[in-house]
């Protein structure tokens, strides 16, 4: 603790988008008064790092903090992260992603901080790899579980995810909205022609858009198949980057799609775009609870995703959205051409969403309650103990 506020490291792989907007949202919208935050990651640069910034955090890059599994670089990374936390006097450690979320709370243990958290975005097991690594990672999370104080689950599948898998325990675990900000663009006739505009894309042309990394869990090949089973003659926005940006690139121009899938990159003016989409469309294999629906939903964008986690606490299936199954384009671009087709259903599933949000994923709700918890003393239990080797402060 200095100056009368205690300390929060909020620690996360990569600052950007997801998880990592989650990190920063939360950290600026603590009471200043009562905290100061540090923002520890593996980030050099970007919008999120300069928002936080701007709101007084302190960015603290720790260059080996990176996603791939690397003994070197995870040694390196967990040394760096024990000496930020001893040199920022560091009372409470707040972890986000898999990596950042295994370092910083061995390095909290480490430096016997007062409390370890970390916020379950998803888990880096799933169904879609082997059943050694599956098996080793459960492990992995169960014994990190055992050594955090409390585990914020971003919806509800998350969470009795982690409990099912005995990675949580009936009161450690809290289960939370992903904290987006309120929409600065909603959709209507006037937004929607603009965004078209500043795309360069035709008003009467029929618009699937999404919003993710160009990666194996976002399914970028999954989509642009759905998109040439489709009857409608769409054309498939995505905004985001990614190592599969080329192969989605070379998928589109072989399936005899190259004019019809527009790839733009990382932007910082998502919420600008989001009225140009006839639907929001998901193709992941699996996910947490994305932002990126959420605020697709709170535009008034009509969705349809996959079935993975806690998706269903948004989009409720012929209430709120359609749901498919992962790995299923033929059924992705039947639900795509039925949302289309029916856009006075596809506006009501929109008004829906919106009036079921409410205020549950405002970065305020999320301020409010890591308040009360960063507040609140550890529960005693048998297995809160550092890991080995480690040396209190």
């Amino acid at each position: 603790m200095t100056d009368g506020r205690e300390v929060v490291a909020h620690i996360v792989t990569r600052c950007v988008a997801g998880a990592g907007g989650v990190a920063v949202r939360g950290a600026v919208s603590l009471d200043p008064t009562r905290y100061r935050s540090i923002l520890v990651t593996g980030t050099r640069e970007g919008p999120l790092l300069d928002r936080a910034r701007a709101h007084g955090v302190e960015v603290v890059v720790v260059p080996r903090l990176v996603s791939p599994i690397s003994p070197v670089n995870d040694a390196l990374a967990l040394r760096r992260l024990v000496s930020v936390l001893r040199a920022h006097r560091v009372s409470i450690v707040h972890t986000h992603s898999a990596k950042g979320g295994a370092l910083g709370r061995v390095a909290g243990r480490w430096v016997g901080v007062r409390k370890v958290v970390h916020t379950l975005h998803g888990f880096p097991f799933h169904d879609f790899q082997g059943k050694v690594p599956h098996a080793i990672y459960v492990t992995i999370e169960r014994a990190l579980g055992a050594r955090t104080d409390d585990l914020l689950a971003v919806g509800t599948a998350v969470a009795v995810e982690a409990l099912r898998r005995g990675i949580a325990r009936p009161g450690q675990v809290h289960t939370i909205g992903p904290a987006v900000d309120p929409p600065t663009v909603v959709l209507t006739d006037e937004s929607r022609a603009a965004a078209r505009t500043l795309l360069g894309i035709d008003q009467d042309v029929p618009v699937v858009g999404t919003v993710g990394r160009l990666d194996f869990q976002k399914a970028p090949e999954v989509m642009v198949e759905a998109l040439r089973l489709m009857r409608h003659h769409a054309v498939l926005v995505w905004a985001g980057d990614g190592e599969l940006a080329a192969r989605t690139r070379e998928v589109a121009a072989a399936s005899g799609l190259a004019d019809r899938v527009l790839l733009l990159g990382n932007r910082t003016d998502v919420p600008a775009i989001l009225p140009a989409f006839d639907v929001f469309a998901m193709a992941s294999r699996f996910e947490g609870l994305p932002c990126a629906i959420v605020e697709a939903q709170q535009c008034g964008v009509p969705v349809v995703a996959t079935a993975v986690n806690a998706v269903t606490d948004v989009v409720v299936p012929g209430e709120s959205g359609l749901l498919v199954p992962p790995e299923r384009p033929a059924l992705l671009a039947e639900a795509l051409d039925y949302a289309l087709d029916h856009p006075d259903q596809a506006r009501r599933w929109s008004e829906v969403a919106r009036g079921h949000l409410g205020d549950r994923y405002d970065p305020a709700t999320l301020g409010r309650l890591l308040d009360t918890l960063y507040a609140a003393e550890p529960e005693p239990h048998p297995t809160r103990r550092p890991v080995a080797g480690s040396v209190a402060r």
